[in-house]
């Protein structure tokens, strides 16, 4: 019993330990420091040795310019526990009284405890960088390592360099650590991401792409080609990524996995051409039968994308051709669900597809590979507007993968097929969750179809236009383009002056872009850019025109000057790192 009453009062000292010092934490967050000093001084007598709360009752000390006060409990503290880095805290103290001497005298011993024991580096090097003393920061882990060779500091003192305005020297100390220390790379290009992001005069990129091509021909090892590749994939200049992984092929002709994974990041950027060029530098080169099937698969998914009706009969033998080199088993599951789709979607021969996946479902399949096929077998039920059996089969990959991307995918999928099929206010409950995705791309198609339901249940209660819009919408799933055209224009007539008017632009605007009727897109985006400035589209119809002008016009100045309004008015558009990107190279930048 008495061990038990003990444990119960050590637990109810700790606790509220921890309340006041949240308590003072709160007083300190809001400035109110008269009220968090008293808290902390309670809690720093019960917690002597406790270094934080030391740490915040001398800031508060200082913010109250009690800097007497602050002196006598960090000599205190340094006799009783000592701890050199307090040595910068008592030097800081007389900074802040503009006794530099002083506080230079402080800052001196401090070094000099890393001479003495250079295992103190990280610890005062530290103290000096959260007092915002970056060359005294880099003194000491210079020191340090003077004192024990063994120890690298080269991370560190390229992140100090580079918050002196040292560009170079931060990028070349980086560029060492990483050859160093290859297991560290990661984080290293990840400081580099966020400069080349923030660095608007694109000097950084410049030395840094200059920095790696010369150690790239100056050392011959192929981890500065995969840097330098790597840095391509950042520009989106893959091209000369794969270049880069060319070479490290020929030196590494195992590895084919940075390869293939470039060639997906082309197919996100709509580079076919050179992913096209890199899936079939894989098939030339792999004997690796599931490494094949992937690249076929990739190539004749973006070959069925550009694809006429008169070349439909070809694609589909093909299909059949590699289904019958590879077999009917998991491995070639991929192959197997773009044929269904195929069939479905461009072929519309619903039964054959239903087939084909129906057979794949037989398959001994983890649930990553039934959601899969699943997946697929919905879109076709929807396809062919059998939508309650469609929200069956994404309620099913909901449900087996509730905490995963694809259950959430599957998620948005089946409120739109409410959507399509009219329930409104059930899908306006999915979306309205959904918006709040991990997903980015997920969140934003949810939003914005929350928000079409919500504008347009607002102005129309009966949601006439909103039905109208919808069924066009469907007619644009199904693939049926002019009968989606017909519908959308109907709207513009019918539904003049209306909320759904913008949306209605949009669509139409996308449709003549599908058709190659640049001039006509133009039009339609132009009319959201007049009418609808306050419009959350707007962003879309400036990206998407620029697009038009640099891809399909060849009218640059047009360009720069749309990319240049999403870069400046919407920051927060999805488009905005594409605009940016677009509108560099478009400046004339050499460095990206």
């Amino acid at each position: 019993m008495r061990i038990n009453f003990a444990f119960i009062l050590l637990f109810f000292s700790l606790t509220v330990f921890s309340q006041n010092e949240q308590l003072a934490q709160n007083y300190f967050d809001r400035g109110e420091f008269e009220k968090a000093v008293v808290v902390y001084e309670d809690v720093l007598k019960l917690q002597p040795y406790n270094y934080a709360v030391l740490q915040k009752t001398i800031a508060c000390y200082q913010q109250l310019k009690q800097y007497d006060k602050a002196e006598k409990l960090i000599e205190n503290r340094i006799e009783k526990m000592k701890i050199d880095n307090l040595y910068v805290e008592l030097g800081y103290n007389f900074q802040l009284q503009k006794n530099q001497e002083k506080a230079n005298k402080y800052y001196d011993i401090a070094l000099d405890k890393i001479r003495e024991n250079p295992n103190n580096t990280y610890g005062i090097a530290y103290a000096f960088e959260q007092k915002v003393l970056v060359e005294r920061a880099i003194q000491a882990y210079e020191i340090g390592k003077k004192a024990n060779p063994n120890f690298n500091f080269d991370y560190q003192l390229a992140l100090l360099q580079g918050q002196l305005g040292n560009m170079e020297l931060m990028t070349d100390k980086l560029l060492d650590f990483a050859f160093s220390n290859p297991t560290n790379l990661p984080m290293v290009q990840n400081q580099l991401t966020r400069f080349i992001t923030e660095d608007a005069s694109e000097s950084f990129n410049a030395y840094l792409k200059k920095a790696l091509l010369l150690r790239t021909q100056k050392t011959q090892d192929i981890f500065w080609n995969q840097f330098l590749s790597w840095y391509f994939v950042q520009q989106k200049e893959f091209g000369k990524a794969f270049v880069q992984e060319k070479a490290i092929f020929k030196r590494s002709p195992d590895n084919f996995f940075t390869i293939i994974n470039l060639a997906k990041l082309a197919i996100q950027d709509s580079e076919t051409e050179t992913a096209t060029e890199i899936l079939h530098f894989i098939l030339d080169n792999t004997q690796d039968l599931e490494l094949q099937m992937e690249a076929h698969h990739h190539l004749l998914t973006m070959e069925i994308k550009k694809a006429t009706e008169k070349e439909y009969p070809g694609i589909k033998e093909k299909l059949d051709l590699l289904l019958k080199k590879y077999g009917i088993s998991p491995y070639s599951l991929h192959l197997q669900t773009l044929s269904a789709h195929f069939e479905a979607f461009y072929l519309k021969q619903f039964e054959p597809a239903k087939n084909t996946l129906g057979k794949a479902l037989e398959l001994p399949l983890n649930n990553y590979q039934k959601a899969e096929v699943k997946d697929e077998l919905a879109d076709i039920l929807l396809l062919n507007e059998k939508f309650n059996q469609a929200i069956i089969y994404y309620g099913q990959i909901e449900e087996d993968l509730k905490n995963d991307e694809i259950g959430h995918q599957a998620s948005l999928k089946m409120a739109k097929a409410s959507y399509f099929k009219g329930d409104f206010e059930w899908a306006q409950k999915q979306f309205k969750v959904l918006k709040a995705s991990s997903s980015q791309l997920i969140a934003n198609d949810a939003l914005e179809l929350f928000l079409l339901i919500s504008d347009n249940t607002v102005e129309d209660s009966t949601q006439v236009a909103l039905k109208k819009f919808a069924k066009a919408d469907f007619k644009l799933y199904q693939n049926k383009d002019a009968e989606a055209l017909v519908g959308f224009k109907a709207i513009l007539t019918e539904h003049k002056g209306q909320a759904i008017e913008d949306e209605t632009l949009l669509k139409i605007g996308q449709l003549y872009e599908k058709q190659n009727d640049f001039q006509q897109a133009l039009l339609y985006y132009q009319r959201i850019l007049d009418d609808y400035k306050e419009s959350i589209y707007t962003d879309e119809a400036l990206f998407y025109s620029a697009e038009i002008y640099r891809k399909n016009l060849n009218d640059v100045e047009k360009a720069k000057a749309l990319y240049e309004k999403v870069i400046f008015n919407h920051q927060d558009s999805i488009h905005f790192v594409d605009a940016r990107t677009n509108f560099r190279k478009l400046r004339g930048d050499t460095n990206l």
